[in-house]
């Protein structure tokens, strides 16, 4: 089979980062199984393509990377389907055009859709989106590679489980497939296919800036159930975790054949065994690897104390990201959020003690949440802001295709679906809200959020001057060590390109 995988562009408004530009690693794990199988398989990476280029869709956002027309143009006339990536639902509204118009351009091809969006929503993507013929759910490396070596034996795709197809006017649901259970048998991802370099050269990595960074995966799932997060529909919520050796081999394959300096672990989880990190951070030791490592997407803290801590950072992890949530028990309590704000907070202090630069990912705005509670974490910030915390991302709540509230808000037809829904799946948006709690006006949280930065990093500057010195030393000399200072600069560049964008 020859098969053509597309990894969308990326959308940037300039108060809200919407998507990411970073390597495709979902696409290129599935580029990977495709082409063990003895699939023929090529990839379309918008964003990789060509990361520089900025094309407006409207009045204040822009597309990053290849236009819809050039991602036509490389797609092969004699690809026996096309596999289309959606990982945010916050960029459905321009996929779905994108789907739709790939559709037009090849009426003859099989189009199935892939990624986190299509797993949370693939009825309602399926019916507004009438070019898409099927949505694969979930892990896809097994199930695409069955679909291939059926639609190539007899074409009935109805047997392979963990899709959504089309059917008498109608959608079906083939089954559910179970979960990849020997993580360390899925072939490396296919970065051969990607243009890497592109990447590479221009530092665009999900994590703080540290020189030539690479995407990986040491775990895939999350034990967890929290219930603004989509994960237990994605992957549910069995936690599998990959060999340490296997993933420090990983390591030093991309250090001899792409010279990188840092490696950003994009896992759900990633720290849930004290042994597994423990044994990781040893192996890295003994090789005498010299590369920085990161946690950019958050973990928990239950396995972190000051000896963890203290190994994560001699093995090259520099920057780490808590996910508490909120400083309100109540909150935690009805989000499902098992963690212990104590625990947590001596976990805090020991990686800050160690050395490592700590991020704090906070919602507010979560349904029944009051006042109150809002307060309670903004005053738990400023704790952790005098504990040592550096940086705080404080987004309002928003209802995610395939989380458990999500489901709730459908339910009491308090979401409408509408493209004005998905643009506004971003809680970083930081000009407009929309509070789905009755207890706190939309303006009030909007309030909220600019407050909570202004008490962390004012308090964080207070306690620690130096602190404010370095920030502006690093963003004049365009080095990052904090996600707060990334994100500042990425601002700043943002800003400036809408606005060039605007004066073409």
């Amino acid at each position: 089979m020859k098969i053509c995988l597309v990894r969308p562009p990326s959308i940037i408004n300039p108060v809200a980062y919407i998507g990411s530009l970073t390597p495709p690693i979902g696409l290129a794990y599935i580029a990977s199984s495709l082409r063990a199988s003895g699939h023929s398989v090529k990839i379309i990476d918008a964003i990789g393509e060509n990361p520089k280029k900025s094309t407006p869709i409207s009045e204040d956002l822009v597309l990053r990377g290849l236009t819809f027309e050039e991602i036509i143009e490389r797609i092969p006339g004699d690809s026996d389907f096309i596999g289309i990536s959606c990982m945010f639902s916050s960029e459905w509204v321009q996929i779905r055009e994108l789907t739709n118009q790939i559709g037009m351009a090849f009426p003859d091809k099989l189009i199935a859709g892939g990624g986190e969006h299509f797993t949370a929503a693939a009825e309602l993507s399926m019916e507004h989106c009438p070019k898409l013929r099927i949505c694969i759910l979930g892990e896809g490396e097994e199930t695409i590679v069955e679909l291939a070596n059926v639609i190539q034996q007899d074409g009935n795709i109805e047997k392979v489980k963990g899709l959504v197809i089309r059917k008498n006017g109608t959608f079906l649901r083939t089954g559910t497939r179970s979960r990849i259970q020997n993580v360390d048998e899925v072939p490396a991802p296919a970065w051969d296919l990607v243009p890497l370099n592109n990447y590479l050269d221009n530092s665009l990595s999900y994590g703080v800036n540290r020189g030539r960074s690479m995407p990986m995966l040491a775990s895939r799932g999350c034990p967890y159930q929290c219930t603004f997060c989509s994960n237990p529909l994605m992957w549910t919520t069995r936690w599998l975790a990959r060999t340490p050796t296997k993933v420090v081999d990983e390591i030093e394959t991309y250090i001899g054949k792409y010279n990188v300096s840092n490696v950003d672990f994009y896992d759900l989880t990633a720290i849930v065994k004290r042994d597994w990190i423990i044994e990781f951070c040893q192996e890295l030791l003994k090789r005498n690897i010299n590369i920085t490592w990161q946690l950019p997407s958050g973990t928990r803290s239950e396995a972190i104390d000051h000896e963890v801590a203290q190994w994560l950072f001699k093995a090259g992890c520099r920057n780490l990201n808590y996910a508490p949530e909120s400083g309100s028990e109540e909150t935690l309590k009805n989000i499902k959020k098992k963690v212990k704000l104590p625990r947590l907070t001596e976990s805090l202090k020991g990686s800050v003690k160690a050395g490592l630069n700590v991020k704090l990912n906070i919602i507010i705005g979560l349904p029944d949440e009051k006042h109150q509670d809002v307060w309670k974490t903004l005053w738990f910030l400023i704790k952790m802001s005098w504990h040592g915390a550096h940086d705080v991302s404080i987004g309002v709540f928003s209802p995610y295709p395939g989380s458990e509230l999500y489901a709730r808000l459908v339910k009491e037809k308090r979401i409408s679906h509408s493209d004005e829904y998905f643009k506004k799946l971003a809680y970083v948006d930081i000009t407009e809200t929309v509070s789905y709690t009755q207890y706190i006006t939309s303006d009030w949280l909007r309030f909220y959020n600019w407050v909570g930065f202004a008490l962390f990093y004012g308090s964080n500057y207070l306690f620690r001057p130096q602190r404010f010195i370095k920030t502006i030393r690093n963003l004049i000399n365009n080095k990052h060590e904090s996600r707060g200072e990334m994100a500042l600069s990425a601002l700043l560049n943002r800003v400036k390109i809408v606005k060039g964008v605007k004066q073409i």
